[in-house]
C-alpha cells in the first residue's frame, strides 16, 4: 500500500459518520436506504459518505433491481491494521528515545525550580567513565581531531553542523547543533557553544572550557572539562569531569540535558572508536595483505 492510499483510507475512516457506516457494513451488505436509517442521516448524505468509502477502496457497490447495495472490503482494513501494528512496534523498539525525552522534561522542570538566582548551579559537578577497547592514541584522536569528534560529540537526536576544535592551549572551540535528520540544516540551529582549550597532554589529558549560548548569544553557563585517559588491559579507561561555573537563571534547560547528553555522546564515542579500531586491525589492512 502506498502512503497516499493509506492516507486516503485513514482520512475516509476519520469521519465519525463514515466510521459508523463501516461498523454497519461489517456485519452484512446493506442498501443505501438502510445505511441512512442506521446511522441517522438522510439518504443523500449517506450516499456521499458511501461514495467516499468506495473511492478510498474500502467498499464497493452493487445494484440489485431497484436497490443499491454497498459491501465492505476487509482486506484494506487488515492492511491498515497491520500498518498501525508496525508503527506501534517501531515505537516500542525505540522506547529509549521516548523515555529520554520524558526524563529530560522531568529534569527541566526540576532544574527550573532550582534556578531562582544567578550562579545557582555553580560548583555542581558531573562525572562520566567509559572503558573503550582501543589503545590510548586511537581514543585520543577521537577526542582531538575535528572530523572524528564530529562523529560522536552530540546526543543521539542531534548532529554537529559546524565544529571547530583547535587542540592546542588557547585553541578555539565552536559547536553548532541541528536535529539529526535535518540533512541540510533548513530546520534551523538547535544550539551553539563556544570555548577555549586550556591544557593538552597527549595522549593522557585534555582540559577545556565550553559555554552553551542562549538565543541572544550570551553565555548560559561555563563548563570546565577535564578528560583523562589511562591504560587498562586491552583497553583505555576514559574519565570525564565537568564543573559548572557562571550559571545564569536561563541555564536550567541546558544543565538539565548534561547527564543524558554526555552519556549518549560517550556511548557514540565508544562505538565510533571500536569500529575504527576493528577497521584498523582488520586482516585486510595488515601489511601482509597489502
Amino acid at each position: 500500500m502506498t502512503p497516499e492510499m493509506a492516507a486516503s483510507q485513514f482520512t475516509a475512516l476519520g469521519d465519525a459518520a463514515r466510521w459508523r457506516i463501516v461498523e454497519v457494513l461489517a456485519s452484512q451488505p446493506r442498501s443505501v436506504g438502510v445505511v441512512a436509517q442506521l446511522i441517522g442521516r438522510r439518504q443523500p448524505q449517506a450516499t456521499k459518505h458511501l461514495q467516499r468509502l468506495e473511492r478510498a477502496g474500502l467498499a464497493s457497490s452493487r445494484r440489485s433491481a431497484q436497490r443499491h447495495y454497498y459491501i465492505l472490503d476487509p482486506e484494506p482494513l487488515r492492511t491498515l491494521a497491520a500498518a498501525l501494528e508496525d508503527l506501534a512496534e517501531t515505537v516500542d523498539a525505540n522506547k529509549a528515545e521516548f523515555d529520554t525525552l520524558e526524563e529530560y522534561i522531568a529534569t527541566v522542570d526540576s532544574e527550573r525550580q532550582a534556578a531562582n538566582r544567578q550562579n545557582w548551579a555553580d560548583e555542581r559537578t558531573f562525572e562520566f567513565e567509559r572503558l573503550i577497547p582501543a589503545p590510548r592514541d586511537v581514543v585520543w584522536r577521537h577526542l582531538t581531531q575535528t572530523e572524528l569528534l564530529a562523529e560522536w560529540w552530540a546526543p543521539r537526536s542531534l548532529r554537529l553542523s559546524n565544529l571547530v576544535f583547535d587542540a592546542s592551549p588557547g585553541g578555539r572551540i565552536f559547536q553548532e547543533y541541528v536535529e539529526k535528520d535535518d540533512a541540510d540544516g533548513s530546520a534551523g540551529v538547535i544550539g551553539r557553544a563556544e570555548g577555549t582549550v586550556i591544557d593538552v597532554d597527549p595522549p593522557s589529558r585534555l582540559r577545556f572550557g565550553l559555554s552553551p549560548l542562549l538565543s541572544d548569544g550570551t553565555v548560559a553557563f561555563t563548563g570546565h572539562y577535564d578528560i583523562g585517559l589511562r591504560d587498562e588491559i586491552g583497553a583505555t579507561a576514559l574519565h570525564v569531569s565537568l564543573r559548572i561555573a557562571d550559571s545564569t537563571i536561563d541555564s536550567a534547560d541546558f544543565i538539565a540535558g548534561i547527564r543524558n547528553g554526555w552519556d549518549e555522546s560517550l556511548d557514540k564515542l565508544v562505538a565510533a572508536v571500536s569500529a575504527s579500531n576493528v577497521s584498523t586491525n582488520s586482516p585486510l589492512n595488515t601489511k601482509e595483505n597489502m
